[in-house]
C-alpha cells in the first residue's frame, strides 16, 4: 500500500551535479574562524533553497519592465499583467491542475494553508496528523471538529487511521490535511492512498507539498487531491511567493482573505461587491517579481524531466546516510523505518553532543550550513526523539538539493567524525540560546556595512 520508491540505477551516477539545473552561489566561499576561506557547503535546503540561475535571469529580464498589475494603462503595466496572469498557467501545468482549479498566489505554504483554513465552509471537520509541520498543523485551530491523529508507525497505519477518523466525523464538509514529505525525516507519505480513502469518505484533501515539490513531481490529477500548497523559497525561487492551487468553489464562497483593492468589484457606502476567482483573495499590489520567479522555477524543474534531479539527490542521500551511519553515537530519526522512501532530508542526534554546538562548529570551523532545533514540528520531534532514545531535546538536520556536491557530503561526515572524537577546536558560548564563537574573527560581507 505504501508509495513505491523511485527506481534508481545501482551503478554510480557520474557527475550528476552537471546534469541538474544550476543555482546561484555555487562558488560562494565563506570565512572560517581558524583562518582562510572555503567553499560553502549549503546543507540546509529544507529550510530555504538557493536561487536557480534561470530564476535569477528571469527576474533580471523582468525588472526593467516592472510596473503595476491589472489596473495600469501603460505598456510596462500591461507587460507585467501578462507576466502575472501567465504565471497562473505555468503553476497549473506544474501541479497538473484541473482546468477549473483556481491558482491563488500567496507568500508561502503557511500563507496558502491559512488562506484555505479561512475559506472552509462552516462546520467543516478537519483531520490532520500531529506529525505535520506547524504550517499544516496550526491553521485549523483546535475546536471539536479538528481531530489530530497520533504519529502512525507505518504508511499502512496512516491510511487506516485516516479512514477511521473520517468515518467518525459528523455530517458536513470534511478536509484531510496531508503531507507529501516530512520536513524532519524526508520520508515520503502515501499521498495517493490517503487521498483514495478521503474520497471514499466524502472528504476533500489538501497537500502540503513544500518539501515534496522541489524533489518529485506533484500532480493534482494523478494523486486525486483537491488542493496543493507550495512555497517558492523551497522551490529555488526565494522571492517571497507561494501558491494555493485547487478547487474554486470553497474559495469563491468564502470572505476575502484580505480586504482591499484588487479584491473588490464595486464599493459603495453601504456595501462591497467582491470579485470571484483568485483576485478575491489577492488584495493589494501583488508580488509580481516573486510570482514570476516561482513560475520560472517550476518551468525549469519540469523542463528536462525529473529523472536527473531524482538521480542526483538519490546518489547524495545514499552517500550521506552511509557516511552518517559510521559516526559513533549517531541516531537517525525516522517515522516509518530507515528503509522507507525519502527525499534528501536526514535528521539525527549524536550521543553526548549538543546539536546547537555541533551546528555552530560545522559552520565556523568547516564552512557547512545545517539546521538544528525542532524544525517547526515540535509534536513530531518530541515523539521521534523519545523513540530514538536520544539524550537531547533537539536534533541536527541535513538536507541536500541542487547545487549540493559529493564533496559537501564527504566534508560533513569527516567533520562530524572529528567533532565527535576531538570536540570543537574553537571556544563557543551561548548567546540568546544560540552557540556562537567567542571573539569571532570572521568578517561579514561588505554590503552589510552599507
Amino acid at each position: 500500500m505504501a508509495t513505491r520508491p523511485f527506481q534508481i540505477p545501482e551503478q554510480s551516477v557520474v557527475d550528476t551535479a552537471a546534469r541538474v539545473p544550476a543555482v546561484v552561489g555555487e562558488a560562494l566561499r565563506v570565512p572560517l574562524v581558524t583562518g582562510g576561506r572555503i567553499g560553502y557547503a549549503n546543507l540546509d535546503h529544507a529550510a530555504s533553497a538557493p536561487c536557480l540561475r534561470s530564476v535569477r535571469d528571469a527576474v533580471d529580464e523582468l525588472l526593467p519592465w516592472y510596473a503595476s498589475v491589472h489596473r495600469g494603462a501603460g505598456f510596462a503595466s500591461q507587460v507585467c499583467t501578462r507576466v502575472y496572469e501567465g504565471a497562473r498557467a505555468k503553476l497549473r501545468a506544474f501541479t497538473g491542475a484541473r482546468d477549473t482549479d483556481a491558482v491563488v498566489f500567496t507568500r508561502n505554504t503557511t500563507d496558502a494553508l491559512n488562506l484555505l483554513a479561512k475559506a472552509l465552509p462552516r462546520a467543516t471537520s478537519v483531520v490532520v496528523f500531529d506529525t505535520e509541520h506547524h504550517a499544516a498543523l496550526l491553521p485549523w485551530g483546535s475546536g471539536p471538529r479538528v481531530r489530530r491523529l497520533p504519529a502512525p508507525a507505518t504508511p499502512e497505519d496512516a491510511v487506516e487511521a485516516l479512514d477511521a477518523a473520517l468515518a467518525a466525523c459528523p455530517e458536513g464538509p470534511r478536509l484531510a490535511v496531508l503531507t507529501g514529505a516530512s520536513n524532519v525525516t524526508g520520508e515520503v507519505w502515501p499521498v495517493a492512498e490517503l487521498a483514495r480513502v478521503a474520497r471514499r469518505r466524502g472528504a476533500r484533501t489538501v497537500l502540503d507539498a513544500a518539501q515534496l515539490a522541489p524533489h518529485r513531481p506533484v500532480r493534482i490529477g494523478e494523486l486525486d487531491i483537491d488542493y496543493v500548497a507550495i512555497s517558492g523559497h523551497k522551490l529555488y525561487a526565494p522571492f517571497g511567493a507561494g501558491a494555493l492551487v485547487g478547487r474554486a468553489d470553497w474559495l469563491n464562497a468564502a470572505d476575502p482573505y484580505l480586504a482591499g483593492g484588487g479584491a473588490t468589484r464595486a464599493v459603495r457606502d453601504s456595501s462591497v461587491g467582491w470579485n470571484l476567482g483568485p483576485e478575491r483573495h489577492e488584495a493589494g499590489s501583488p508580488n509580481t517579481v516573486g510570482v514570476h520567479a516561482l513560475a520560472a522555477a517550476c518551468q525549469t524543474l519540469a523542463a528536462d524531466g525529473w529523472r536527473p534531479v531524482i538521480e542526483h539527490e538519490a546518489l547524495l542521500l545514499r552517500r550521506l546516510r552511509a557516511g552518517l551511519g559510521e559516526v559513533p553515537g549517531l541516531r537517525e530519526l525516522s517515522l516509518f523505518g530507515t528503509g522507507h522512501d525519502r527525499v534528501g532530508v536526514v535528521s539525527f542526534t549524536v550521543d553526548g553532543r549538543d546539536p546547537g554546538l555541533l551546528a555552530a562548529a560545522l559552520s565556523a570551523e568547516h564552512g557547512i550550513g545545517v539546521r538544528d532545533g525542532l524544525f517547526c514540528a515540535h509534536l513530531a520531534m518530541q515523539r521521534l526523539l523519545a523513540e530514538s532514545g536520544a539524550d537531547s531535546q533537539r536534533a541536527l538536520r541535513v538536507s541536500v538539493g541542487l547545487g549540493t556536491m559529493t564533496e559537501h557530503v564527504d566534508r560533513l561526515v569527516a567533520a562530524l567524525h572529528r567533532l565527535v572524537a576531538e570536540g570543537p577546536r574553537w571556544r563557543y558560548e551561548q548567546v540568546d540560546g544560540r552557540w556562537v564563537p567567542v571573539d569571532d574573527p570572521r568578517e561579514a560581507p561588505a554590503f552589510l556595512d552599507g
